[in-house]
């Protein structure tokens, strides 16, 4: 026998069981997102090798190691995408979305890069990703943290702490930058490995590093907010103060510099302490200059970035309650005639109540087969439809989750009766 074929290491199959939880995740997302006003765009999972080289920086690790790259049969340059906000940058520049218009958009997918697999941190991962367009004050970043702390409290999760910062202009960060560099190559025998190859690409990359032997170094270093201007600093502030008048607790966090050069003005990381190395859950900013970057007229932009995977971890780690989705209903039938019956009451049960989870047993098998299925299932009402049934027009219903007596029913009044047993929460 041929050995089976195995999934891509760090690529994962989410199965049934796991379902259910993403679910609950992309359900609360889109259900906050809608009442916000955000509209959703796909893009595609493969796009031009340039369009990451000329957003996210052609120094960085994410180009030089990890994306995923190949050439096609055309001998074009293509790219799994890495991350979703130059994609979503491209089409609105495409599709004409963008010049002196007002967007707010949303998308979810699946993200990759060839990184070293570990908890949190896949090779294919899953963002939702926001991306704001056109509005330049720090109103619409506000309004962005709000919506994580609405879907925090949809989700039911608790624990997540909020990190700001600013990181100022484009021209600020240069000079900031060139002080850094001097700073860090006097210090250069105390930089670990990761840091010498960042200092020349990457250097504020630097002040994140979380080895424990460069934190000393990391705290005496030239702080970016001392190199900043008034407006940076005026826009920074204005943020703060809207974040405190909507009771929004955050944490400055001079360090915070985010891992793509495309970023500009406020930065922000929502994080957790629960689940290990990997506790950023959602991270985003504004990257003013991203759309002329990458060839459109210029616009503001901000947005975040969440992750799937870590969420779905989180909620499992706080064990997190949520809806129940699986069948309310079990339909068990017994011979030809009663499976054709069952299979058309069926359809009348759902054209009735448009959300009732109903299972149709197929496949045949004995009344006693049947029932365990039924209770195998979760379902909290078994419908019995065999000859004796079919004779008298009727079905039986067998309760399986509560004390009712089992009872027979017209099969021209089933719907409405189904429709009153959830009423009254019997399933």
């Amino acid at each position: 026998m041929a050995k089976s074929i195995q999934a891509i290491r760090g690529m994962h199959d989410i199965v049934p069981e796991q379902a259910p939880l993403w679910h609950h995740l992309e359900k609360a997302v889109e259900r906050t997102l809608t009442a916000y006003g955000y509209q959703e765009i796909r893009m595609p999972i493969v796009e031009k090798t340039e369009l990451f080289k000329r957003s996210i920086g052609e120094v960085t690790d994410i180009v030089e190691k990890e994306m995923y790259t190949f050439e096609d049969r055309n001998g074009d340059s293509l790219t799994l995408r890495p991350e979703g906000t130059a994609c979503c940058v491209r089409a609105g520049i495409e599709h004409g979305l963008l010049y002196n218009q007002v967007q707010r958009l949303w998308y979810v997918g699946p993200m990759f890069r060839h990184e070293r697999p570990q908890k949190g941190r896949y090779r294919q991962f899953h963002q939702i990703g926001v991306e704001t367009f056109g509005m330049s004050g720090p109103e619409i970043e506000a309004e962005l943290i709000f919506i994580c702390a609405r879907i925090w409290k949809a989700l039911g999760l608790r624990n997540i702490e909020l990190q700001i910062n600013t990181l100022g202009t484009s021209v600020e960060r240069a000079a900031y930058r060139q002080h850094l560099v001097e700073y860090l190559q006097g210090h250069r025998d105390s930089l670990d490995e990761d840091s010498l190859r960042r200092l020349d690409s990457n250097p504020l990359r630097i002040l994140d590093s979380k080895n424990p032997a460069m934190q000393e170094l990391i705290e005496s270093a030239p702080k970016l907010g001392d190199h900043l201007g008034q407006v940076s600093k005026a826009h920074f502030g204005q943020l703060q103060q809207l974040l405190d008048n909507a009771g929004i607790g955050y944490q400055v966090n001079p360090r915070l510099v985010r891992g793509l050069d495309y970023y500009s003005h406020t930065v922000f990381e929502w994080i957790t302490d629960q689940l290990g190395a990997q506790g950023t859950v959602c991270a985003g900013g504004r990257y003013d200059s991203l759309v002329e970057q990458l060839g459109g007229k210029p616009s503001n932009a901000c947005g975040f970035a969440m992750g799937e995977e870590r969420l779905v971890a989180l909620l499992e780690e706080q064990g997190v309650q949520i809806d129940d989705d699986r069948p309310q209903v079990y339909f068990i039938n017994a011979g030809e005639q009663a499976q054709a019956m069952a299979l058309e009451l069926a359809e009348q049960l759902r054209s009735g109540n448009a959300d009732l989870r109903l299972l149709l047993n197929c496949g045949g098998g004995s009344l006693k087969a049947q029932m365990k299925r039924a209770d195998k299932s979760g379902a909290a009402l078994a419908i019995i439809l065999g000859d004796r049934e079919l004779q008298q027009s009727e079905v039986s219903l067998k309760y399986l989750r509560s004390d009712l007596p089992q009872q027979t029913v017209p099969m021209a009044g089933l719907s409405s009766h189904i429709n009153e047993l959830i009423g009254k929460g019997i399933i």
